[in-house]
């Protein structure tokens, strides 16, 4: 099986880099999906949710404020600002990736829609890992 190898960096450092089966990112535009052998496209991003469909079917999500995505064939290079990935150890940690996230698009955010609309996103991403 084809897998897509996928990076996200910040000017903090690398957030994730590994294998995926597909990648959902918040484009400009609306939601995008990518599979392997996309064609290559570099293309703004929204602050959203970046979901990870991994090699065993579980899903990642990473929430980011804004940026550019380069796609080549099979590698994805995500370049954000600002990104917080849902994940952790226990629920303790959990909820504080969500309250990080949660904070994250609060500081870009320019309508009350799109706060909703990422915020219920988190959440959904929240309850798949507990």
């Amino acid at each position: 099986m084809q897998m897509l190898q996928l990076e996200v960096l910040t000017p903090s450092g690398l957030i994730y880099s590994g294998a995926a089966k597909s990648v959902t990112l918040p484009g400009e535009e609306g939601e995008f999906g990518i599979l392997p052998e996309h064609v290559s496209l570099t293309t703004l991003l929204k602050a959203g949710v970046v979901d990870i469909q991994k090699e065993n079917g579980k899903t990642e999500s990473i929430v980011v404020n804004w940026g550019v995505v380069q796609i080549n064939q099979n590698k994805v290079v995500v370049l954000v600002d600002g990104a917080v990935a849902i994940r952790g150890d226990n629920e303790s940690d959990i909820a504080k990736a969500l309250d990080e996230a949660k904070s994250l698009i609060n500081s870009v955010a320019d309508s009350n829609a799109m706060i909703a609309s990422v915020s219920a996103r988190i959440e959904s991403a929240a309850h798949h890992l507990v």
